[in-house]
């Protein structure tokens, strides 16, 4: 994976993980609004999914565009096929 790729997924799984952190602090009090707490999964849901389409876009960069020069084009469709259920 191209280091450019795997520096801007880890700032995204950063951002992540400061969602999963204030859901925890927030399930720790006792008041906490139910509506605010799935707010807030839903901005670790979209962070995730920002991850997985820096990564995919790292991998058609990486691999894919290159497939038909290394003569390994139909077993990449396979595989891109599969990395796009992945990132559905």
């Amino acid at each position: 994976m191209p280091e450019d790729i795997r520096k801007r997924a880890n700032r995204r799984l950063a951002i992540a993980r400061g969602h999963v952190e204030s859901i925890q602090r927030m399930l720790e009090d006792p008041n906490v609004y139910c509506m605010d707490v799935l707010r807030q999964i839903k901005a670790v849901q979209g962070a995730l999914q920002g991850v997985a389409g820096v990564v995919l876009k790292g991998h058609l960069e990486a691999h894919v565009a290159t497939a038909s020069e290394r003569g390994d084009a139909a077993e990449l469709v396979e595989e891109l096929l599969e990395a796009l259920k992945l990132t559905q």
